[in-house]
């Protein structure tokens, strides 16, 4: 019975996609490679690098995954989430899974993507559970997961676990053409293993490696971006996440080789790189 559960559950995630993505709009294939397509893999964000600062001003709002990961918000909270993406054209929204539906239906029409977290934020759920929470998310509209790795195993060096969760989330994902982030949370590792779990991700399948859920005990470190975009090269993306509150540290994330942002404060950062004062603008929610 679970078997048959999961084939319609695929079966119907399918038909979903196939429909909401069939009308003129280009997609890539779901191969790993090719699903690097949603950020050109990060190359050529990259190759912005705030070095011609109007035009990186003016792309700045397309770095940026607009967030609300509280676990107090609410469903008016979450509409002007969605409201401020579309008026600032930011990457993506981000929000719980029990938001995507809601998120998916409000940014009908728009360029702006769902994205949303799974494992969430410790990383400790087994990893059928988040091929399940992925495959769920899809289905109410997600384009978009940032899945937690397990941390834990990780510390324990028990690579194959690491890479096994990572690689379920990403299968889950691809088969309809869903990024996957994986979720490192660098301010509880090591060096050493920032550069392992980010070889596991890239092992994997996974379309970025991220820094922090921003629930931990610290968040993105140009100093962490940097050694992420060592690790992975220039075949995928990096993003840094938690603690980015203005256009400099926007700045600075990016041309360590960061090519996506999750803030609160999107707002205040793209006002700032227009040259506009952001009063007024406050972060919807910590991270």
């Amino acid at each position: 019975m679970a078997a048959q559960i999961e084939t319609l559950i695929e079966q119907i995630t399918d038909l979903v996609f196939a429909r909401l993505h069939g009308a003129g709009e280009a997609h890539c294939g779901c191969t790993p490679h090719t699903l690097a397509c949603a950020l050109d893999a990060g190359a050529s964000r990259i190759g912005l690098a705030f070095g011609e600062a109007a035009a990186a001003n003016a792309e700045v709002a397309k770095y940026i995954d607009h967030t609300l990961l509280k676990p107090e918000a609410t469903k008016t909270e979450i509409e002007k989430l969605c409201h401020e993406a579309r008026t600032y054209s930011f990457a993506s929204v981000c929000v719980n899974p029990t938001w995507v539906r809601q998120s998916a239906l409000l940014l009908l029409g728009s360029p702006v993507k769902v994205c949303t977290v799974i494992g969430f934020p410790l990383g400790a759920t087994l990893p059928d559970v988040k091929a399940y929470e992925t495959r769920r998310a899809i289905l109410d509209g997600a384009t978009e997961i940032d899945m937690v790795i397990n941390i834990g195993a990780l510390k324990s060096g028990l690579d194959d676990i690491v890479f096994r969760d990572i690689l379920a989330v990403v299968e889950a994902a691809h088969e309809s053409c869903a990024i996957v982030k994986t979720i490192i949370e660098t301010a509880l590792l090591t060096d050493e293993e920032k550069t392992r779990a980010c070889l596991l991700a890239k092992e994997a399948g996974a379309d970025f490696v991220k820094t922090s859920t921003g629930f931990s005990k610290g968040g993105a470190t140009v100093a962490d971006i940097a050694l992420m975009r060592q690790a992975v090269g220039a075949e995928i993306g990096v993003k840094a996440a938690g603690g980015v509150k203005d256009l400099s540290s926007a700045r600075e994330m990016i041309a360590a080789g960061a090519t996506r942002i999750g803030a609160s404060a999107g707002i205040a950062i793209v006002q700032e790189a227009k040259g506009q004062k952001p009063a007024g603008a406050k972060a919807s929610g910590s991270y």
